[in-house]
């Protein structure tokens, strides 16, 4: 059999598009929790108070440094052993993505609210507007603008490290593609290029149109002189 066929045969091709919805799954969820936890932890990393910006952070730093596989691990294996619960890998998957943006999402957050002239949080007070009016009308409008381009390119690279949940036995679009080119071997040896490929162009045609409304966005707020 042509190995370049191994992946219309029997339903590899229903099966490896199921995987990518699972990864995709992981991934919107993660993004939907991140983008509000984001938020937050934007506006509490330009705090003043100094124990809730050293606590802040520590949890980014500590996010940034420590690789996604090792939290991944940390959740699904070791909470197990600590705790004695069980948490489903899936589940630990989207909460590891959703701390990871959580704190990534946060920190564009607070690049974006640190940007604006300190003069229009002064005239905000001025005209009687409360801390959460100010945030509400004046600072989180202007900064979306300035957070949108760099958050959709941290959406792709979420989507894209989605394919580390694998190793903690999550069934997506890469265990898919292991299990295709497995079973086909004999029949096809050179599958793993075939798969891996096809693989690489089903992440290709998800995250290219998000890189691409990235840069128009950025383009669109330059030439409005955002």
């Amino acid at each position: 059999m042509d190995s370049a066929l191994v992946i219309f045969e029997g339903a590899n091709l229903t099966r490896l598009l199921g995987g990518l919805l699972v990864s995709l799954r992981i991934a919107f969820l993660a993004v939907l929790f991140s983008l509000v936890g984001g938020v937050l932890f934007g506006i509490l990393m330009n705090s003043k108070n100094t124990v809730v910006k050293v606590l802040c952070r520590v949890f980014l730093e500590s996010v940034r440094i420590i690789p996604q596989l090792v939290w991944l691990f940390i959740f699904y294996f070791e909470m197990t052993k600590v705790f004695h619960i069980h948490i489903d890998a899936e589940v630990a998957s989207i909460i590891v993505f959703s701390l990871w943006g959580t704190a990534e999402m946060g920190d564009l957050v607070r690049g974006a609210i640190s940007s604006l002239p300190q003069h229009q949080r002064e005239s905000g007070f001025a005209l009687g507007l409360t801390k959460i009016q100010l945030y509400h009308y004046v600072i989180l409008p202007q900064a979306v603008r300035r957070l949108l381009p760099p958050a959709i390119n941290l959406v792709t690279r979420m989507i894209k490290t989605t394919s580390l949940v694998v190793l903690i036995g999550v069934i997506e679009v890469l265990k898919i593609g292991q299990q295709v080119i497995e079973i086909s071997i004999f029949s096809a040896p050179n599958a793993a290029f075939w798969v891996y490929g096809f693989i690489f162009f089903l992440y290709f045609i998800v995250c290219w149109p998000v890189s691409l409304m990235a840069k128009w966005l950025e383009n669109y707020w330059a030439s409005k002189g955002v």
